[in-house]
């Protein structure tokens, strides 16, 4: 395998020791996966920051949302008879499953995009809701026709979906609740109507007949969301074996739509790939790669709270036409920057 990948020598460019916790007695335990966009001449990330009371021996601890939009702390010994806690990330309490922390996404933004800070009066954005109660997480930016589009995942005790809100200015959001229901995620709308139609592509996942597969979808109105159609799929015995999903919004090109897409193989490690989309008729899949672009081997990739991870959801197409700057979450733990070349992307790319 080749990494095409050109890390930031300043990797990792933000940790959760760098981010203030949002409320006393709450620690941040982990920056990931943030959207990016290009707002006042400035490069922004709407970054998932992940949060938990400060673990003490012999327990664990982990915040939800009330439906009324308090945080409740529920606290379980690690020996109890009835707890799962074999992963970092999710536990299984009573037959219940909960996530060790809760997410929420703040806004950061940067003159160079490599020096990020947070800039006064710009809200966190927060779950809302019963739907909302274990966070909100991932966050993909799209703008389309002067508006902002946030999708993200919305995760509750009834599961795991994609939510919607727009802005026009950072300040002000219409919600408008879930856009996909249970299961499903890594939500990636088109930056252009195509023939009149908003385009997304989304993963739903089957625990049993099927998989983890990248579909897309096309609307009237980006709300309302219709002829579905499955277009990637898992690979037996490859990188992307287990699971795929889409990365940020793609990227229009005089060849296709461009998309970085995610995939994972049975070990759980989470690399990079690429697929190309027809212009007219972005459910035709044109091309993919064979093998990663980028897979983890650094020290900040290989270990962190989940290791053997990159993960994005969110990059720049800078003036030149050719380099896509990628920001992208490393470990479930930190936010990292990468370049490629487009045209070297395009040539890893397979008929399919």
């Amino acid at each position: 395998m080749k990494d095409i990948a050109n890390r930031f020598t300043e990797n990792p460019i933000l940790s959760p020791s760098d981010i203030p916790p949002s409320r006393e007695g709450l620690e941040i335990t982990c920056l990931l996966n943030p959207g990016v966009f290009q707002f006042q001449n400035k490069i922004w990330l709407a970054m998932r920051v992940a949060e938990r009371p400060k673990q003490i021996e012999n327990t664990i601890s982990f915040p939800i949302l009330t439906e009324a939009g308090t945080i409740q702390i529920i606290e379980i010994l690690k020996d109890h008879p009835e707890l799962i806690a074999t992963d970092a990330r999710v536990i299984n309490y009573q037959g219940i499953d909960y996530l060790t922390t809760l997410s929420h996404i703040r806004l950061l933004c940067s003159e160079d995009g490599k020096r990020f800070y947070e800039p006064e009066d710009y809200p966190h954005l927060v779950g809302e809701g019963i739907l909302e109660t274990f966070g909100i997480e991932d966050c993909r930016v799209s703008l389309i026709e002067g508006k902002y589009y946030l999708t993200f995942t919305s995760v509750s005790p009834s599961g795991v979906g994609v939510g919607l809100r727009t802005t026009t200015d950072w300040k002000n959001f219409e919600k408008h609740g879930l856009i996909f229901p249970p299961h499903n995620k890594d939500c990636a709308i088109f930056e252009e109507k195509i023939n009149g139609l908003f385009y997304a592509l989304h993963r739903p996942s089957s625990v049993d007949i099927g998989g983890n597969y990248i579909w897309i979808a096309s609307s009237p109105d980006g709300i309302h969301w219709g002829n579905h159609k499955c277009i990637i799929k898992t690979r037996k015995d490859s990188w992307d074996s287990k699971r795929v999903g889409a990365g940020a919004a793609p990227i229009k090109t005089e060849l296709g739509w461009l998309e970085i897409y995610h995939g994972a193989n049975e070990f759980h490690q989470y690399s990079l790939g690429a697929f190309l989309l027809d212009l007219e008729d972005p459910t035709k899949v044109i091309s993919r790669t064979e093998t990663p672009i980028m897979f983890p081997k650094t020290s900040y990739e290989l270990s962190g709270f989940f290791g053997n991870v990159v993960f994005t959801n969110g990059h720049i197409v800078e003036p030149d036409g050719d380099t896509l700057t990628i920001y992208y979450g490393a470990s479930d733990e930190f936010v990292c920057g990468a370049t490629f070349s487009i045209k070297e992307i395009f040539s890893l790319l397979k008929n399919v």
